[in-house]
């Protein structure tokens, strides 16, 4: 299966939930003010945010003025490029090795297999990789990530549980550095509850990477689970304002109708989506494509 069946599988339950709003507003409207007014309403309940519903909306009208031409193809055809449009506004992430990929989010978002996969992808694309096990506080946490590890056939660097994380990161700084390793990512613990504490740690964990490894350009990617919808933006926010964040690994796309929301990520934070989870297996992850979305989402 190719890269765009499988974006439009996984978002199909949120393509089934707009088109089908979309198609009774054809045969509801003419395509006038109540037309857009309605198709606001449908960005809106699809999980798109208030602001970038209706900046979709006028951008949209403000091609079809210019065409001059009201049917449903071309309103569909201009729907599509205003949506990619809307995606392009958070400017792709460019790798550039040796890497360091620090990978951050709250519990159970599914961060420990998307860096499984994430590993896996690299492997593919003939790089060497080690996996940091930083993530000291959940128990069983690094023997979960040592079977990801096993998988991908990359190294892993760990200690045991209750260890410092930033003790680790060290570990796996100095040994990517000797090994000249071309991806070193990094795990971390997602404990919202103790949020002060935990973004101290990622901010200790950074300083450490930013001093012992200097010739490594740094990453931090979240990963969010695309079944929260709109809720996942406040994550974002929270983790971009303690230690920034430079990408998204989107999980759970297939199992959810809320697929629509990345483009408020994209709108309203500038951050861009960088890999999609697309299955449960280790080679079930693609990078994000703004057009291949676009396209599966209508």
């Amino acid at each position: 299966m190719g890269l765009f069946s499988k974006i439009k599988e996984a978002l199909q339950k949120t393509k089934t939930a707009i088109s089908s709003k979309i198609s009774a507003l054809f045969t509801r409207d003419r395509i006038g003010d109540d037309f857009y007014e309605d198709l606001t309403d449908v960005l809106i309940s699809s999980d798109i945010c208030v602001d970038t519903a209706e900046t979709i909306v006028d951008e949209l009208h403000e091609k079809m003025r210019s065409e001059k031409v009201a049917d449903k193809e071309v309103v569909i055809k201009n729907l599509k490029l205003t949506l990619k449009e809307i995606l392009d506004k958070a400017a792709p992430v460019e790798i550039k090795y040796p890497a360091v990929i620090m990978v951050i989010g709250v519990n159970g978002v599914g961060k420990t297999t998307s860096i499984g996969k994430l590993a896996n992808y690299y492997v593919k694309n003939r790089k060497n990789v080690t996996i940091a096990a930083a993530d000291t506080f959940r128990a069983a946490a690094s023997d979960q990530l040592s079977v990801w590890a096993e998988r991908a056939g990359v190294r892993i660097i760990k200690q045991g549980e209750g260890s410092d994380p930033s003790a680790v990161v060290f570990d796996a700084v100095a040994s990517a550095r000797s090994r000249n390793t071309d991806v070193l990512i990094i795990d971390t613990a997602g404990r919202l509850h103790v949020k002060a504490n935990l973004m101290e740690e990622l901010n200790k964990m950074s300083r450490i990477v930013g001093r012992d490894y200097p010739e490594a350009t740094y990453y931090k990617y979240i990963v969010l689970d695309a079944t929260t919808g709109q809720n996942a933006l406040s994550q974002v926010e929270l983790f971009n304002e303690a230690v920034g964040i430079d990408g998204i690994i989107l999980t759970k796309l297939d199992g959810s109708a809320k697929g629509g929301f990345v483009l408020s990520l994209a709108d309203r934070m500038g951050i861009p989506v960088t890999f999609v989870g697309v299955g449960e297996g280790i080679d079930d992850i693609e990078e994000f494509d703004s057009e291949n979305f676009s396209e599966a989402l209508i």
